[in-house]
């Protein structure tokens, strides 16, 4: 492994962790009142995008990082649908 997939399983560790403070809350609080539907419809079809791109170039750490990310604002589109 060469120090670009280390930078960008970095990248990808760091972005997707991101998510977790806010996917914790929304869950604990039951409340997604101040997430906009629209920005995480928009940004749940980019990061397919992006996992498709990486599926595609067969990039390691696009497909990881997506495919967690993914899962996670997944999940905050559908606390925000169902909340």
């Amino acid at each position: 492994m060469d120090w670009i997939q280390v930078m960008g399983i970095v990248a990808g560790i760091c972005t997707t962790a991101a998510f977790l403070p806010q996917v914790i809350k929304t869950w604990k609080t039951k409340s997604a009142e101040d997430l906009s539907l629209g920005m995480f419809l928009l940004f749940v079809i980019g990061i397919l995008l992006w996992l498709s791109y990486g599926i595609i170039l067969e990039d390691i750490p696009l497909i990881l990082a997506n495919s967690l990310t993914l899962i996670l604002a997944s999940t905050l589109l559908y606390f925000k649908i169902r909340y």
